[in-house]
């Protein structure tokens, strides 16, 4: 079995949660990783599609939100070009199932989630979620991670390898 983590990331925080879920999910079947403007749309050969980015006002982030992202960043940001909203628009399902993850901020504990507005818009488009969407915490807008949260996406990545395995 096959499964492609695909993300979006502003500041490294999200990459570095991808990279543990893909790390996770090694222990059942082969796991790749891609940062989302880097991705193809065809999921052809894919059995798990594991989708995530950062939340930016309450959901997926939007053109205007990377640019203020990209204000924030001293180094320039990971994902440069295209986001996971418009990614997700374009993917075809080719018989994959889903998962969704996102980061957000710890505090202000603020509502709104990217992996629920991802998990909604791939279902709309055929997808079959195959697990509840993840959010994992960093300690401020541009990090870090806070403790434990890599851990955390390595545990998750290993329970969705064994739910669909």
């Amino acid at each position: 079995m096959r499964a492609l983590v695909v993300f979006e990331s502003m500041f490294g925080n999200t990459q570095k949660v991808a990279e543990a879920i893909a790390d996770g999910l090694s222990i059942t079947m082969t796991a790749d990783i891609v940062e989302v403007g880097s991705a193809g749309t065809s999921l052809e050969g894919i059995d798990l599609l594991v989708a995530g980015g950062p939340t930016h006002a309450f959901g997926m982030s939007r053109v205007s939100t990377r640019e203020s992202a990209a204000g924030q960043a001293a180094g320039g940001v990971v994902s440069k070009s295209t986001g996971l909203r418009e990614w997700l628009s374009e993917v075809r399902a080719d018989g994959a199932v889903v998962a969704t993850f996102d980061t957000k901020a710890i505090k202000p504990r603020l509502p709104g989630s990217a992996a629920h507005a991802a998990r909604r818009m791939l279902r709309r488009r055929g997808f079959r979620p195959v697990a509840a969407p993840a959010s994992f915490y960093v300690t401020g807008t541009t990090g870090p991670l806070a403790e434990g949260e890599e851990d955390r996406a390595r545990a998750w990545g290993e329970q969705l390898g064994l739910a669909v395995t």
